[in-house]
């Protein structure tokens, strides 16, 4: 993307980036250093041929077509000056042309489930394919539907679906966890409460795993307190259930995502006092990580000390993973890395979270060389990188504003160590480019690329860009992605409209600032049909 030049002007600022021979040289030696590189600019990893043996290897047949089909969807949205069956007959002519005539269950849910952040896509392919030779409906196909579907709240056409299924025998259980999931995310924990209650009325039976559900879904909304009313409506008033460890562990890190241990230790008491349930590894990982968000170490190392000497209950690699997170992102390295060495001991062999772990707090200390050094020792050990971990590093050049390093990394991802970014990577990158070295012109190239991998933008990654583009009063292209963010069905947060409208306003741009108004009290006033 860049050629050989070694300043890149900027609107306001200057994106320095040296050669390609150059940033190596500079990374290559990187690598070999040591102790603070807080100033230097280390390889972020060498390129190693045989971690890539499985690049080389063929991509089978199913995989090809995915990414096909989904490269068509992700570059062929929705156009919202054309009715709704326009729309799908053009990206059904498009879905025609592909040259694939045979689908199967696995290859819809899969595609589906890359689409799962543009609900308009989702149900247009989903229509095209009910058609294709060897489509089936099946659980998966219809759950993955309404998980798309519910990211951009459209639950009457969610619940269409439901009714569907049960027509066809196909609803089961994992499918109400769905939409309390949906409507708890949505703020909607009154509804979320209500599906589970119709549950019996689709001939579902609910199970204690359902509560389970709701209670957990409720506590990742972060609405603990709901949560708790529920199990006490439930368990104490209703007696319609039995409470096992899962269901304290549920509540016990809700209340700790909180922060708030007076409730966690009263659950923790009440388990093994009124429930006469023993807690297990999942529960002592979980209040040691309730203990690290709250700064109370000492605590935390006491109650791993208890686990690790009563023999009853080995701690498990997660609880190692917490607490060498927690005293990371407190640049306490050294204990960090007493804990990993702990973890090495008990837990055998490690897993790749507790090697990321290592390698954000190396991170947070500006320790990039031996960050990198880790990663290194990881491909000898067979044990990752993926993803996750570039995305760590990434994210902490960035924090540090090294953010040449941090889009050459990026751009090495694929190619030279065989992981794909992914959503969270190229919404780094774009804010990056949008928000600390101001260049819009890079951030819709790494937007167009991602788009090419079928990559489907999230929310807050159009908000980024819009606001950038306001800011540089690039109107028209805001107006543009605005739009292309509304035919995917992502309804825009208040905030981003009232920028862009403002932006339109301050502008002269009266009708258009109109016409945008008018295209989102469309949206919000006509539900969609399937």
């Amino acid at each position: 993307m860049f050629s050989s030049h070694h300043f890149v002007s900027c609107s306001s600022k200057t994106f320095k980036l040296g050669t390609f021979s150059q940033l190596t040289g500079f990374l290559q030696k990187g690598i070999h250093g040591g102790g603070d590189d807080s100033n230097k600019n280390p390889d972020p990893i060498s390129s190693n041929s045989t971690t890539n043996n499985n690049a080389s290897s063929k991509t089978s047949s199913i995989t090809q077509d995915i990414d096909k089909l989904c490269k068509i969807m992700s570059k062929n949205q929705y156009n919202s000056q054309l009715s709704i069956s326009s729309n799908r007959y053009n990206i059904h002519l498009l879905l025609d042309d592909s040259g694939i005539k045979v689908v199967t269950p696995e290859l819809v849910e899969q595609v589906l489930k890359k689409l799962t952040n543009a609900g308009a896509l989702a149900l247009s392919f989903f229509r095209w394919a009910e058609k294709q030779e060897g489509f089936e409906h099946t659980t998966g196909i219809y759950n993955a539907l309404v998980d798309s579907l519910g990211k951009i709240k459209q639950f009457q056409l969610i619940w269409d679906i439901v009714y569907c299924m049960k027509s066809k025998g196909i609803l089961t259980n994992e499918t109400f966890g769905l939409i309390m999931c949906k409507y708890a995310r949505a703020r909607r924990s009154g509804d979320a409460v209500d599906a589970f209650e119709k549950m019996e009325r689709y001939g579902l039976r609910q199970e204690l795993c359902d509560l389970n559900c709701l209670l957990g879904t409720l506590c990742k909304s972060k609405n603990a307190r709901k949560a708790q009313d529920v199990f006490d409506e439930m368990v104490k008033r209703r007696k319609r259930f039995v409470p096992d460890v899962k269901t304290y562990a549920v509540l016990l890190e809700g209340w700790g995502e909180e922060r708030n241990l007076v409730m966690l230790k009263e659950v923790y008491r009440e388990m093994r006092d009124e429930g006469g349930v023993e807690p297990d590894v999942v529960v002592y990982g979980i209040i040691i990580g309730a203990y690290c968000k709250c700064g109370k170490y000492n605590e935390a190392l006491e109650l791993l000390r208890e686990i690790e000497g009563n023999g009853k209950c080995k701690p498990s690699a997660h609880v190692y993973c917490t607490l060498i997170n927690g005293f990371g992102s407190e640049m306490r390295l050294g204990e960090a890395l007493e804990i990993f060495e702990r973890a090495k001991v008990v837990v055998s062999p490690l897993c790749v979270p507790t090697y990321n772990a290592v390698v954000g707090s190396y991170c947070w200390s500006k320790r990039f060389n031996d960050a990198y050094q880790m990663v290194e020792e990881m491909k000898r050990k067979g044990v990752g990188p993926n993803s996750r971990t570039y995305d760590i590093i990434i994210h902490h050049l960035i924090r540090v504003n090294r953010t040449e390093e941090a889009y050459f990394l990026f751009q090495r991802m694929a190619g030279d160590f065989g992981c794909e970014p992914n959503l969270n990577t190229y919404a780094m990158i774009v804010r990056m480019l949008c928000q600390e070295v101001e260049r819009i012109d890079l951030a819709i190239q790494v937007w167009d690329q991602m788009k090419d991998n079928g990559v489907v933008p999230g929310m807050h990654m159009f908000a980024s860009l819009i606001n950038s583009l306001c800011h540089e009063c690039m109107l028209d292209d805001a107006c543009r992605y605005f739009q292309e963010m509304l035919d995917l069905g992502i309804r825009p947060p208040g905030r981003l409209y009232d920028n862009l409208k403002e932006a339109l306003l301050d502008n002269g741009k009266v009708d258009e600032a109109i016409s945008i108004g008018e295209k989102l009290d469309n949206i919000r006033k006509c539900p969609w049909t399937g």
